[in-house]
């Protein structure tokens, strides 16, 4: 699924030079449920931009589904996250203005989906997050760990190869942190390949394979 060989990417030059992955190499089978874990500028958020063709690397090589992403310019690359890749974030990142259903919708938008088929496949992640009966309602309207159950869903709905989770508890209580977190395992379990990053040793435990980064470097793999 994720084959990365030698990825580097550096920031600045000379003096200002900031090395924020160096020379790092990993596979990520399909299926796999696979927490990164790290001090802040230990590289694991910049490997995560790169993973989710966020950002792109100084050298080396990133292949997903046997598709190299070193070459591919910015269209194709927006082509790739729509498709390919769902994204869970701290922050949500839902539109206010929206109901949950619109905002589970949203990414179809870029796609030919018929707008009924495309309402009615939001609808689809709602229930199986567990919130089809919050449908309706905006995000304001909705605790923490409804709106990341909404995100959640809306980086279901078409149906990506992988599913990127930047420190998704980071905004939750304990308590929500961990029903959340159940229905990652959930949709794990279903199949669906995870990346998550997180500093949290509780919430890493939840993975089936930890990598741990210190600057810039995978230290240990619990998968090897």
């Amino acid at each position: 699924m994720i084959r990365v060989e030698n990825l580097c990417r550096t920031y600045g030059a000379g003096e200002t030079q900031v090395i924020a992955l160096d020379n790092v190499s990993l596979h990520i089978k399909e299926g796999e449920f696979v927490a990164v874990m790290g001090a802040s500028g230990s590289g694991k958020s910049t490997l995560m931009n790169i993973l989710g063709c966020l950002d792109t690397p100084t050298s080396g090589n990133y292949l997903l589904s046997d598709e190299s992403i070193k070459e591919v310019h910015d269209e194709s690359l927006s082509a790739i996250r729509n498709k390919k890749i769902g994204f869970i974030f701290q922050t949500f990142h839902l539109l206010t203005r929206l109901s949950a259903q619109e905002n589970v919708a949203l990414p179809l938008r870029y796609t030919d989906m018929p707008k009924q088929q495309a309402s009615d496949r939001a609808m689809a992640m709602l229930d199986k997050v567990g919130l089809q009966n919050r449908a309706h309602h905006k995000p304001f309207e909705m605790s923490g760990g409804q709106r990341q159950r909404v995100a959640i869903a809306r980086a279901l709905v078409n149906n990506p190869q992988v599913i990127f989770a930047d420190e998704p508890t980071g905004n939750l209580d304990s308590k929500t942190s961990h029903e959340i977190m159940e229905l990652l395992c959930s949709l794990h379990q279903q199949g669906h390949t995870l990346v998550m990053v997180t500093h949290e040793e509780d919430i890493a435990a939840y993975a089936k394979r930890v990598i741990r980064m210190k600057d810039g470097v995978v230290i240990e793999d619990s998968g090897c």
